[in-house]
């Protein structure tokens, strides 16, 4: 006579909550098992975000919010901004400015002016060059203010 293992499942989220141990926007650091891959990741003159904008930001609908992203790397990187995962453009009400800082930097800011409902979500900025990609992500709700 064939047994089979029982497994049982439980369906619903539990009694405890549980933490997730994914953290969002936190750059690629580490040793790797390709030597190919860690070169990459962890080359000095690869694309590294240095300062960026607070990860959870509560804003009041009709006011401007703006994100922050300064990178360094040689070559100097490029900073796309994503919201949602999909990239995103300057429009009448969202204007993204961008200065280089010396050979190696790059400042990037994005600022929506009045913020809307539409405008809460997960917003990204991601700095590269051809040596790196670094990220950050910046999670958006908005709050209602009464006068």
């Amino acid at each position: 006579m064939l047994t089979t293992p029982v497994c049982e499942a439980r369906r619903g989220r539990g009694r405890g909550r549980t933490k997730s141990r994914v953290q969002i926007g936190l750059p690629i650091t580490g040793k790797y098992r390709d030597p190919e891959s860690d070169q990459y990741y962890n080359n000095n003159n690869g694309a590294k975000i240095l300062q960026a904008s607070h990860f959870d930001l509560e804003y009041v609908l009709g006011h401007k919010i703006a994100f922050l992203c300064v990178a360094k790397g040689n070559p100097r990187p490029h900073i796309t901004w994503y919201k949602d995962g999909a990239e995103i453009y300057q429009h009448l009400y969202m204007h993204v400015h961008e200065w280089r800082i010396g050979d190696d930097r790059v400042k990037s800011k994005i600022e929506i002016d009045p913020a809307t409902q539409m405008d809460a979500g997960l917003y990204e900025c991601t700095a590269d060059n051809m040596y790196s990609i670094d990220r950050r992500s910046f999670k958006t709700d908005f709050s209602i203010a009464f006068d």
